[in-house]
């Protein structure tokens, strides 16, 4: 019976964090039973985190009924903590109800991140099952824009008048039921809310009771925007070594709080974006994503590379002449395009990089575009030599080593001049760099590759 085999479930993950092929045997055959009781005794104590890689590793049918059976032991938090594709699935499945009462137990923030991709209907469906107040609180964080911090940020945080003393101030937190769960400072404010600063939790019991909370608060304490860019806000924390920060209105009101556990998630989204981006991958792309949808996705990246592939062999059918008296160049032709698409794809990938984290701006750019030639040139020379001497051992010809040689310095500098300022020239025309710099960046290197070999092949060899 399973209810003996729970009796020995094993762990959930082995030595290597991989969820235990025999814990993910007994989910199944609980939920193929419809064991809730069973279920809620493997998984009803799991982390959110670790909730979510299991619902992951579920056949697809199994996770809206896992979801079920396990009733009020669920936590909604999960679905935070899976693919997008996966929790629209599993939330097409749930009443409305259900997920109103599950979303009830979360903060603000991951209740808003379950609800803000659902179609709008599906929205008010659920929004019309809260109470008043966390209605009013969820339907203002989804009312700012997608990736600002308002879509961010908790509204569950402690705001105090100026007035008030320590010990007064702690007598409040003790006294207070919906405290959050978590928080590292708290904030002062005024009759009609505006921040007026912040006081940070360790200075606040370092101090006698009596002491007024205006005299504790930092003034100057750093804040954020509710429309702010969340990439801008991940940065200022980064930069600031922020642990939270108040987020306020146009009119200085204080509406929320981001903390440095929202901000992890924020980097890491931005740096995987970029990632997909740089090899041709749509931004939203995932795992659990279907087959049509991840075809459709890549299929513009494909088509330009394709464009870019024509405009090369259109190049190297204008040297058909030259490279029919001499097959060798034909042989040789791909090493230099070959170097000259990874020497791009490495400056590219670099420049990019430090243009989404500003660590390349107007102030460096020159400087960097000079390195950045330097070494394509340095990088060029060294290949030469290695390339000239493989090719004139390998055809017994000596000048078309010379010829190779000339070729690599020449593309190796092109692919290290195309690499930095394509993607300084989009940005500059608002274009995203790390989605649009590929194809360009192939073409340069492709076009100067060839040009280059059979261009001075030709004129040493006068081939035509």
């Amino acid at each position: 019976m399973l209810e003996n085999q729970d009796m020995t479930a094993p762990t959930l993950r082995d030595e290597d964090g991989a969820i235990r092929p025999e814990f993910l045997d007994q989910v199944r055959s609980g939920i193929e039973r419809r064991d809730a009781a069973a279920l809620q005794r493997l998984a009803g104590d799991l982390h959110e985190a670790d909730t979510g890689d299991l619902i992951e590793a579920l056949d697809a049918e199994l996770r809206p009924t896992f979801v079920e059976l396990m009733g009020r032991q669920f936590d909604f938090a999960a679905l935070t903590e899976v693919d997008d594709a996966v929790r629209e699935e599993i939330l097409e499945e749930v009443t409305p109800k259900a997920i109103a009462e599950g979303v009830r137990e979360l903060e603000s923030d991951d209740a808003a991140y379950i609800l803000e991709n659902l179609p709008a209907r599906e929205q008010a469906e659920i929004l019309e099952q809260l109470p008043p107040q966390e209605r009013g609180e969820l339907e203002r964080i989804l009312h700012y824009p997608e990736a600002s911090a308002g879509r961010r940020m908790q509204t569950e945080f402690i705001a105090v008048p100026p007035d008030w003393t320590v010990g007064r101030t702690i007598d409040h937190m003790r006294e207070t039921v919906d405290l959050p769960d978590r928080f590292f400072e708290l904030y002062v404010v005024d009759g009609a809310r505006k921040l007026l600063g912040a006081v940070a939790l360790d200075r606040l019991l370092r101090t006698k009771r009596p002491v007024p909370i205006a005299e504790l608060m930092d003034p100057d304490r750093r804040r954020v925007r509710a429309t702010e860019d969340q990439e801008e806000v991940a940065r200022s924390f980064e930069r600031y070594n922020l642990v939270a920060a108040p987020v306020v209105d146009d009119g200085e009101r204080l509406v929320g709080v981001l903390t440095f556990d929202d901000i992890v998630d924020v980097i890491e989204e931005e740096a995987e974006e970029d990632i997909k981006a740089l090899g041709g991958v749509s931004r939203r792309e995932e795992l659990s994503d279907s087959v049509w949808t991840i075809a459709r996705g890549r299929f513009p990246w494909l088509l330009a590379n394709l464009a870019t592939a024509l405009l090369a062999s259109w190049v190297i059918r204008q040297f058909e002449g030259s490279i029919e008296k001499m097959v060798a160049l034909a042989v040789l032709m791909p090493i230099v395009a070959s170097m000259g698409g990874n020497a791009g794809t490495q400056t590219m990938t670099v420049a990019v990089r430090a243009l989404a984290t500003r660590d390349l701006s107007d102030v460096n750019s020159w400087r960097v575009v000079r390195r950045e030639l330097s070494v394509g040139v340095i990088n060029g020379l060294c290949f030469a030599v290695i390339m000239g001497a493989v090719a004139a051992a390998w055809f017994h010809v000596t000048d078309l080593g010379l010829v190779i040689g000339l070729a690599m310095v020449c593309v190796l500098a092109a692919a290290a001049l195309g690499g930095i300022a394509i993607p300084l020239a989009l940005i500059r025309l608002g274009v995203d760099p790390a989605l649009a710099s590929g194809p360009f960046v192939t073409t340069v290197t492709d076009v100067v590759g060839f040009f280059s070999f059979l261009g001075i092949a030709t004129l040493w060899f006068g081939l035509k």
